[in-house]
């Protein structure tokens, strides 16, 4: 049987009483029909699980007794951190849930000459909300225990100036070479993929200067997304712990 897995921030010792929130709770009672006696195990992004056994639950209203905790680390030794130009509608959620399962450190989104996404300081407030939320289901299904940080978008000069990983790559499906020739090393490391125009070539020079390298994967020219798929693939299987 699967474990239930929930995201439920704060401090718990042994023995306390959580009362989940209205929403978990909803979910756990209405959606799962969850009920006292069954067990789930809450995170709450301290890199460890905590078995909670349900001690009461209403439709809107679930409290649960911690019964154990242990450690638990599912994060890759590559500390990957995302730069990715932002893509339209579901694609970018889509991206971003997918590299949190695939275990990146942080995901920066990116305003790029070629993005689709306007600057609405509102609009992109309530994205930024939903893309941490997104991070979290990912977390709960695939079983980290550390909540990946979701930067607000920002600006491609302000990312630049203000990138400090010890690598750096670019996707560019123009580079000279392709992953195979990589000399990445475990440790900090940055990578920056374009939306679905791509990245224009004064952006890429741009990041160049700062010490990114221009790097391909393979003949064929990708989706944004299917992109990223594939980079953090070969980076978590090069580098990490695919």
């Amino acid at each position: 049987m699967r474990t239930v897995r929930i995201y439920h921030p704060g401090v718990y010792n042994l023995h306390d009483l959580v009362e989940l929130s209205e929403a978990e709770s909803k979910h756990v009672a209405r959606v799962l029909r969850m009920h006292p006696g069954d067990i789930l195990t809450l995170f709450c992004g301290d890199n460890r699980e905590y078995s909670a056994m349900i001690t009461g639950a209403t439709k809107r209203h679930v409290t649960v007794r911690i019964e154990s905790v242990q450690p638990f680390d599912r994060e890759s030794p590559c500390k990957i951190h995302l730069a990715q130009g932002i893509a339209k509608g579901d694609r970018m959620s889509f991206i971003i849930q997918k590299a949190v399962e695939l275990g990146v450190t942080s995901i920066t989104p990116l305003h790029t000459q070629h993005g689709a996404v306007r600057r609405d300081t509102k609009q992109l407030a309530k994205k930024h909300a939903q893309w941490e939320a997104i991070a979290i289901s990912a977390c709960e299904q695939s079983g980290r225990n550390i909540i990946p940080t979701i930067h607000p978008p920002c600006s491609f000069d302000n990312y630049l100036e203000t990138c400090s990983a010890q690598t750096k790559y670019l996707l560019d499906p123009l580079a000279e070479h392709a992953w195979k020739k990589s000399t990445a090393k475990q440790g900090d490391l940055a990578l920056l993929i374009g939306p679905e125009g791509g990245l224009d070539p004064s952006e890429i020079k741009q990041a160049k200067a700062v010490s990114f390298q221009s790097i391909k994967l393979g003949p064929r020219i990708l989706r944004t997304e299917t992109a990223t798929i594939a980079a953090l693939s070969v980076l978590q299987a090069l580098l990490g712990d695919l």
